[in-house]
């Protein structure tokens, strides 16, 4: 690298949505202690007017892709992709952030700019095309992401899931820098386009050995963002500790980096040595869907469930990945939108629904909710509908597309057991419809007040995404399609 290398101006406007990002999220630091107590959530409406010109950014980088600062990040459709992914859960989760920190008497600007930071973070992951920079934009989203967790200082779950967070998170990110100090020591780079050149080169390929040992060690640094088996563990106590807007984040824009980034790896640097990582990944895909799907069936907090939910639903991602495959890919990217719809209209209920505190978390607790407010009650099975796997809901045409890339990929038996699975899950999230719908009113929902403004906002938005996904599944499947050929 020249040691005086100075960006064009086309690659600063390549990484723009992560330099207005991290740009307002200064911003709003600097005057947190300056905005009045009363007007805090004014920060709010400055984080989401950053969104949007991140969004705006990202639109204008569609029109000049290509290599930025010396090949260390690629700005292609892959990568635009996943920003406004990322971009919109953080629109989603500030929307719906507002009524829960009011009520928890926790406006701060610092929450909304932990948020950009994170999101900044997430951006650098999907944009990286090289294994450094993947680990400082990894690191970035996970240092936000950890604070955020513990968020309510005052709260003993808060500050038990943030602890278990970092801890595991940075024992995590150990394997994945340990992996990338290895594969460069085998290979002399760690850009990923040459990685697989020399690995691709038998003349200069190294030791499989080696190869496949860092492969590994990166595999356990991902797996684990993603919750996949066997390092989920840290996924349930962490969404039942944290805020429930923050559950929705964490469920949501670190799981979609974090897939971009698997694939990015994966199908480019590691590509040569398929045949060897594609066995490691049927495998954890299926018990990830296994330990997800029973676990969840034995959940009385709903949080709780949805966490083990989320897990079963890396593993179908996971099925999609070990395809190796272009169709899989776009299956993975697809899925990821409708999850992130359907995941975070699902936590937003239960923000509005938990009360002050959280008092009202169980499943039981939902007792009644569609004689109370029928319309909170159908949205929420719209949610759970397409989570299941319902046909005119975008977790249908998910699935769809997933198990289709693995029977394309010859992977019948993966195709089989996962669709087992499936009906598994189906117990569980019936059982919450029916819970709604079929029991008696209790003390949870006497005094449930009105929806607020921004939850509605979210809960329609997503809720109509989710069905616009399950009929027009074009809309986002041609993108996905041809964003997925970059990958290689």
């Amino acid at each position: 690298m020249s040691d005086n290398f100075m960006p064009s101006a086309v690659e600063i406007m390549r990484f723009m949505p992560e330099i207005i990002l991290i740009l307002v999220g200064t911003i709003i630091m600097v005057f947190e202690p300056l905005v009045d107590v009363k007007r805090k959530s004014a920060l709010g409406f400055v984080a989401l007017l950053g969104l949007v010109g991140a969004a705006s950014a990202t639109f204008r980088a569609m029109d000049n892709p290509g290599p930025a600062f010396q090949a260390m990040l690629m700005v292609d459709g892959f990568a635009n992709f996943f920003r406004l992914l990322v971009i919109g859960v953080g629109i989603l989760t500030i929307v719906a952030s507002f009524a829960y920190l009011k009520r928890e008497h926790a406006e701060s600007g610092e929450y909304f700019a932990l948020i950009l930071f994170s999101i900044a973070g997430q951006g650098v992951m999907v944009t990286a095309n090289e294994l450094i920079m993947l680990f400082i934009g990894l690191e970035i989203s996970s240092i936000a992401s950890y604070v955020l967790a513990g968020y309510l200082r005052d709260d003993k779950r808060n500050n038990e899931a943030a602890l278990k967070y970092f801890l595991l998170g940075s024992f995590a990110t150990a394997f994945l820098l340990y992996g990338v100090a290895w594969i460069y020591g085998a290979t002399g780079t760690t850009n990923l386009t040459e990685i697989r050149r020399v690995l691709t080169n038998r003349d200069l390929a190294p030791a499989i050995g080696l190869v496949g040992t860092s492969a590994a060690l990166i595999f356990v640094g991902l797996a684990f963002k993603v919750s996949a088996a066997p390092f989920q563990v840290w996924a349930p106590d962490v969404y039942q500790g944290a805020p429930a807007p923050v559950s929705a984040f964490l469920s949501a824009g670190p799981k979609a980096a974090a897939f971009a980034i698997f694939l990015r790896v994966f199908f480019t640097a590691f590509e040569p040595i398929a045949d060897k990582w594609q066995p490691v990944i049927w495998v954890s895909a299926l018990a990830t869907m296994i330990i997800g799907n029973f676990a969840a069936l034995l959940q009385t907090n709903i949080k709780r469930l949805l966490a083990y939910s989320s897990i079963a639903h890396a593993g179908y991602v996971m099925v999609a990945i070990a395809t190796h495959s272009q169709i899989g890919a776009a299956a993975v990217m697809f899925y990821m939108v409708a999850y992130a719809f359907m995941n975070i209209g699902a936590f937003a209920v239960v923000t509005h629904f938990s009360r002050q505190g959280e008092r009202y978390v169980d499943t039981d607790d939902l007792a009644g909710l569609g004689v109370r407010q029928p319309v909170t009650a159908a949205l929420l099975s719209i949610f759970l509908l397409s989570l299941i796997g319902v046909p005119l809901t975008g977790g249908f045409f998910g699935k769809f597309y997933i198990f289709k890339a693995a029977l394309d990929a010859n992977l019948v038996w993966l195709t089989v057991l996962g669709l087992l699975n499936s009906a598994v899950a189906a117990y569980y999230y019936l059982r919450i419809i029916v819970v709604m719908y079929f029991r008696e009113p209790g003390e949870s929902t006497v005094d449930l007040q009105p929806l607020s403004p921004g939850v509605l906002a979210v809960l329609w938005g997503s809720a109509v995404a989710t069905l616009i996904l399950g009929i027009y599944p074009s809309i986002v499947l041609d993108f996905a399609g041809k964003s997925a050929a970059l990958v290689k």
